[in-house]
């Protein structure tokens, strides 16, 4: 499980590193990143400045001991570090269903064609195709995120238990964008979900180590941006058993 989770880590480095040497998938990249900067600060801005009220709901501000106070100020920032951590998700997941995921998918069929030469997905028309980009994210991204806010919102109830669920669902989120980009070329080859949601829990240890940069406030938005490069990578070395080391 060790292994598959350092190799996760590993490949959304080497995407990145991969796209950095590419100039139309830093291009294409960088507009992610820039869109992604834009949604992140205004998400972020909107939830920190609940910062104060939030905390409130979990561990109401001692106001008799500044010992307790100076506690809860430490508290209270670890709390808005995961706050953060969370707007970057939630500007993620936005911009995914509004313009991302188109390029993601074409950013995935620059490195295909790069390894093997060729593009191995339907024609469709650019209207059918968008449409079918859209239902896929909606599994992939959606369902796992509602999922985690449910869990995050039961354990704020608890002082005790909040940061650690918190993180969880965060972590739980963080998995799951792992597999939003390694599922690119199986979505567009227009495999069963069923067939493709199995892969991703039999490689669950690898896409918990591919989601742990998104975890990273501030950077996580470039780990994001470039992730398709590194998940496209992933399926074509270890689902395929293509050599991938000429493209770097």
């Amino acid at each position: 499980m060790i292994r598959s989770i350092i190799e996760g880590v590993s490949f959304n480095i080497k995407g990145l590193v991969v796209s950095l040497r590419h100039p139309a998938l830093l291009f294409w990249g960088l507009i992610r990143v820039i869109l992604l900067i834009l949604l992140t600060v205004i998400i972020a801005g909107f939830i920190l400045s609940y910062r104060v009220e939030l905390s409130d709901i979990i561990w109401q501000k001692p106001e008799n001991s500044i010992w307790l106070a100076g506690l809860w100020q430490i508290y209270s920032w670890i709390l808005s570090l995961i706050l953060m951590v969370l707007a970057g998700i939630c500007a993620f997941i936005i911009a995914q269903l509004l313009f991302s995921i188109v390029i993601m998918d074409y950013m995935s069929q620059i490195v295909e064609k790069k390894i093997t030469g060729t593009v191995d997905a339907p024609e469709f028309s650019i209207r059918r195709l968008l449409l079918h980009l859209i239902k896929q994210e909606i599994p992939r991204v959606l369902i796992p995120l509602v999922v985690s806010l449910i869990i995050m919102a039961a354990g704020w109830f608890s002082f005790f238990m909040a940061p650690m669920i918190s993180f969880l669902s965060v972590l739980i989120i963080s998995t799951f964008l792992a597999w939003d980009n390694t599922d690119l070329i199986p979505s567009r080859r227009f495999m069963s979900l069923g067939e493709r949601f199995g892969l991703f829990v039999k490689n669950i240890s690898f896409h918990i180590g591919f989601g742990l940069p998104f975890l990273i406030p501030i950077a996580n938005i470039i780990f994001l941006s470039y992730a398709p490069v590194g998940g496209t990578l992933y399926f074509l070395e270890k689902q395929k058993k293509i050599q991938t080391k000429a493209l770097i």
